[in-house]
């Protein structure tokens, strides 16, 4: 059964444009089809569609859940954006259908990439988590600078993966499964010296994903994963 996406659904019964119509034009549903439909904050829906119309297809709730698939752990990750964005919105797919929490696109010294495009990394989200079956649907936080955020965000456990010469433990061997977790990962430059210090003044500890030196966004699936399946 297809998943659908209605943010408002509380409020009214009734798909945004593009979900209509997909809905209605392109699977050709009618009056009477059953579907499914998430909230993004946690409510999951079967229900049927009444006006099957490309631009406002309405449907009636049959049944509700609540808090679908609610985990007891929070993981946000702040995570340079790289200078191929498609490398990025790779990140951002992946770590949606494995399970995150929020992501916070982290401006650094040696960061090449200094733009995003929100819009298009909302869209990419709703489709991932979509296709995994989340019904929460993770934060995308506007691009913050580095000291910004480590000067404004907490959590249980922080974390900050860098590729320097340091005794760093695996993040496997320092995660306390069902905390809190915020994890840094720099650009394709890696931190400057002076980013990690900062970091470790507030409070985050170095930690290794392996030993193979890894990109940017593979770094960050990793680290998203290996979190993820601490908590299973």
């Amino acid at each position: 059964m297809k998943l659908f996406y209605a943010p408002d659904i509380l409020r009214e019964q009734v798909f945004p444009e593009e979900e209509s119509g997909h809905a209605v034009r392109v699977l050709r549903l009618q009056a009477g089809d059953e579907i499914e439909v998430v909230d993004g904050a946690g409510g999951f829906y079967k229900a049927m569609i009444v006006n099957p119309h490309p631009k406002r297809c309405s449907f009636e709730i049959i049944e509700k859940t609540e808090e679908f698939g609610k985990r007891d752990f929070k993981l946000h990750m702040a995570i340079a954006p790289t200078k191929n964005i498609e490398r990025y919105e790779w990140f951002i797919e992946k770590a949606v259908e494995i399970g995150i929490d929020e992501i916070t696109p982290l401006l650094c010294r040696f960061s090449e990439r200094k733009i995003i495009k929100p819009e298009r990394l909302e869209k990419i989200i709703v489709s991932a988590a979509k296709q995994s079956l989340k019904a929460y649907f993770p934060k995308l936080n506007p691009m913050v600078s580095f000291d910004e955020f480590i000067n404004s965000r907490n959590a249980a456990q922080k974390f900050i993966a860098h590729c320097y010469e340091e005794d760093k433990k695996l993040l496997q061997n320092l995660y306390l499964k069902s905390s809190d977790v915020i994890i840094l990962i720099g650009p394709e430059g890696d931190f400057s010296p002076e980013e990690v210090l900062k970091a470790l003044k507030h409070d985050y500890q170095p930690v290794s994903l392996g030993s193979s030196r890894l990109r940017t966004e593979t770094a960050g699936v990793v680290a998203c994963h290996t979190v993820v399946m601490m908590n299973e």
